[in-house]
């Protein structure tokens, strides 16, 4: 019992620890109307599931994923930062905060695109959970049942932020602008890894 208490611990010090910086883009994605709850909420379970997916791969036999082309993952919130900010210097957030017209794919394309996001940005997700899974095979579902939940409580904080009676104005009113710019920051600093391929 008190192995599995200390793995728990474990499971929660890990993920809150990888995925602290989430909670900014969380709270960024809920704040912009074109985004709707349940897209960003899809993501981010596509994303982190995709990460332990991969780790448990690695893990299993023995790889290990090179930081370098890891960066390369920034040229997905780059683009999507410079989309964003291309819109806005054309205007075209005033249209898009208004109610747009649902179109066939596009529910799809928001989750894919936080799922994207969420994938770049866990170069440090993949560092810590290779080796974790390495060294307790046995221990990798009771790993993956914490990560789901804390997944889920991760959302409703990112929400709750965003919804705050005290905050939460200020973040949806700046938080749809400040978007693209947190994209663009977060793609530059994760392509900066990839900086070793070209020193290599």
């Amino acid at each position: 019992m008190g192995d599995v208490l200390s793995a728990l611990g474990v499971a929660v010090v890990v993920f809150v620890s990888t995925n602290v910086d989430d909670l900014l883009l969380l709270a960024a994605f809920f704040s912009d109307p074109s985004y709707e709850p349940r897209h960003v909420v899809a993501g981010q379970f596509l994303g982190i599931a995709a990460l332990v997916a991969v780790s448990a791969a690695c893990a299993l036999f023995a790889l290990v994923v090179p930081e370098g082309f890891i960066g390369l993952l920034g040229l997905l919130p780059l683009g999507l930062g410079l989309r964003g900010l291309w819109a806005l210097w054309r205007g075209q957030e005033d249209a898009a905060a208004s109610e747009p017209e649902p179109r066939p794919g596009m529910g799809r394309s928001k989750v894919l695109a936080v799922a994207g996001v969420t994938v770049a940005n866990g170069g440090d997700n993949l560092g810590v959970y290779i080796p974790l899974f390495s060294s307790a095979p046995k221990l990798v579902p009771l790993y993956v049942g914490v990560f789901v939940v804390m997944t889920g409580v991760f959302c409703a904080v990112g929400h709750q932020l965003v919804h705050n009676a005290l905050l939460g104005h200020r973040i949806r009113r700046w938080g749809r602008v400040a978007l693209p710019f947190v994209l663009v920051a977060l793609g530059l600093l994760i392509l900066s890894r990839s900086l070793v391929l070209v020193r290599g």
